[in-house]
């Protein structure tokens, strides 16, 4: 029976989202799982999976607009099912009036503006069975009609990769830069420099990138950051982590380790594992931790639920699992939701040390350092040398004060010289 598809609360306490597209075109049928629309929020593109098979009988509102929470955006009907006239089951289903939308300015080609074409008949080159929301995203940004793509994934689908390959098969641009003239638009893609052939490229915000800028922004403003910096000895948790992954069958890596330290920790320093929010201050009863996970669309936090009853293995499942999400822009918005500290690793690059900035609404967050060989005081009052991480633990002020952060870093530490409890 023909039914309408709603603007679903991706975002948690959201009363509207802008619906960036419509993987499958009117008249064409889906089967259960598959996308039929894609939502953006503030921190991803949201696939919205079909519940069971059907055909997507007609678009109410056009891509790239913005829609309150509950409206209707579609009419779908059951495979091979025959609506007969759409007014009058519009108007059955309680649709008498146009849905209200708001379009969306796009700025995704540098010197131009795109709004959403009224008219929702896909064109030939859109049309497309299955896409991933980052393929769609970097077609997008490099002005490439993602119907034009053959795809090399499961069934067809246009992965990230093929998108590189269509760019990278496109001519190139003549070499050297054009000359600058008197006066330029705003929304020009290249200009020169005042006087020298110095040129720029224009890279228009995208929706992520300008969320991750104001929530950041908003953290600093509005959170009391102070830092608690110290150097732990991981001797012992690399030589643990080596014999893992010797005679395990399973591959841990560092971050694995330090993700299940910091859930001792909080369970020792239960204090730490709060959130500060307008009325009081929230104790959370298991330790959701964030991962900071790198894309090209910028950084995502993914969250592990309950990672202080999560095996080793179990950890570093889960945090592979969320790596390829976010690099594929399959995350949903609840795996980004929640947790009361991040951990954000640059060790892998060579950075000693660095300070980062809190998730609101988070409590804390622990930057990680590379492991360095270093002199060090030994039991018996001589140099030894030892393998040293420097790790900066952020902390809000308002729910953590400087001896309860103190007290959380030493749990840590312990946590971490004497990785043998992490076992447990």
């Amino acid at each position: 029976m023909a039914e309408l598809l709603r603007m679903p609360e991706v975002a948690a306490g959201s009363t509207t989202a802008v619906l960036s597209g419509w993987p499958v075109p009117e008249s064409t049928s889906f089967r259960a799982g598959d996308a039929v629309a894609t939502v953006e929020t503030d921190k991803a593109e949201v696939d919205v999976p079909a519940h069971a098979d059907g055909t997507l009988i007609k678009a109410l509102v056009p891509s790239g607009t913005e829609v309150e929470v509950g409206s209707p955006i579609a009419v779908i009907a059951a495979p091979g099912e025959d609506v007969g006239d759409l007014d009058r089951l519009l108007a059955k289903l309680g649709v008498t009036e146009p849905v209200q939308a708001k379009p969306v300015v796009r700025r995704e080609v540098p010197g131009t503006e795109q709004t959403a074409s009224p008219n929702l008949t896909a064109r030939p080159e859109d049309r497309r069975t299955f896409s991933s929301p980052l393929a769609r995203r970097l077609a997008r940004d490099a002005g490439i009609a993602i119907g034009t793509i053959t795809g090399t994934g499961p069934g067809g689908r246009v992965t990230r990769d093929d998108v590189n390959a269509a760019i990278a098969a496109r001519t190139p641009r003549p070499a050297g830069p054009a000359p600058a003239p008197a006066s330029e638009s705003p929304g020009a893609p290249r200009a020169a420099a005042s006087g020298t052939d110095a040129a720029y490229d224009v890279i228009p915000h995208s929706r992520i990138r300008q969320a991750i800028a104001g929530r950041l922004t908003q953290s600093k403003q509005s959170a009391p950051h102070f830092y608690v910096k110290g150097q732990v000895r991981v001797g012992e948790l690399l030589a643990l982590r080596q014999r893992i992954n010797t005679d395990g069958g399973v591959k841990i890596s560092v971050n694995d380790l330090l993700i299940k330290a910091i859930a001792a920790a909080h369970a020792q320093v239960p204090e730490m594992n709060t959130v500060w929010t307008t009325d009081a201050v929230r104790r959370f009863h298991t330790v959701d931790v964030a991962v900071a996970v790198a894309t090209d669309g910028g950084l995502v936090t993914p969250v592990l639920r309950g990672v202080e009853s999560l095996s080793l293995s179990a950890v570093s499942a889960q945090v592979r699992a969320f790596s390829e999400q976010a690099r594929n822009g399959t995350l949903r918005q609840s795996d980004l939701e929640g947790g009361s500290i991040t951990i954000s690793n640059l060790g892998m690059y060579g950075v000693e040390e660095f300070s980062a900035i809190i998730n609101p609404p988070q409590a804390a967050i622990l930057a990680v350092g590379t492991t360095t060989r270093t002199p060090v005081v030994a039991e018996d009052g001589g140099l030894e040398a030892a393998e040293v991480m420097t790790l900066t633990l952020s902390a809000d002020h308002r729910p953590v004060d400087g001896v309860l952060a103190a007290r959380w870093f030493a749990a840590l530490r312990e946590s971490i010289e004497k990785p043998v409890r992490l076992m447990l």
